[in-house]
């Protein structure tokens, strides 16, 4: 499994901005110091902010800052809200076209490590890890 660039890039904003809680950045800064693109950071902007995560304020003195205390981001709800496609094989998904599904035991085995996969990471803040 691994995760999309999209979750990757919010992990790394938060870490940031919980590093640097007392300051604002603009999209060009945060993609700069991140080394990612300024488009991709826009819309991981934008989703941290629609979910409550960071304050994206325009103007003169606007900029982008963490409004959560970081011990209140859980890290496992940031996975899920940056929109992970948990479909680790295709027998997951809606359309599964797989005709040995009947026979096969791999779903449920792989069911249970992504279980063992959420549950772990809902054991973790944004706090345990900056």
């Amino acid at each position: 499994m691994q995760l999309s660039k999209f979750t990757d890039y919010s992990f790394r904003i938060l870490i940031f901005l919980g590093h640097n809680q007392n300051s604002l950045f603009t999209v060009d800064e945060l993609s700069s110091i991140l080394k990612l693109s300024p488009h991709h950071t826009k819309k991981v902007i934008y989703k941290l902010s629609k979910n409550g995560y960071v304050l994206s304020s325009k103007g003169r003195n606007g900029g982008i800052k963490l409004v959560k205390d970081p011990s209140e981001i859980n890290l496992r709800d940031v996975f899920e809200k940056s929109g992970e496609n948990l479909n680790i094989i295709e027998c997951f998904s809606d359309n599964n076209t797989c005709n040995i599904e009947s026979h096969c035991k791999l779903k449920p085995i792989l069911n249970q490590s992504l279980e063992f996969f959420l549950l772990s990471l809902s054991k973790y803040t944004l706090k345990d890890i900056i």
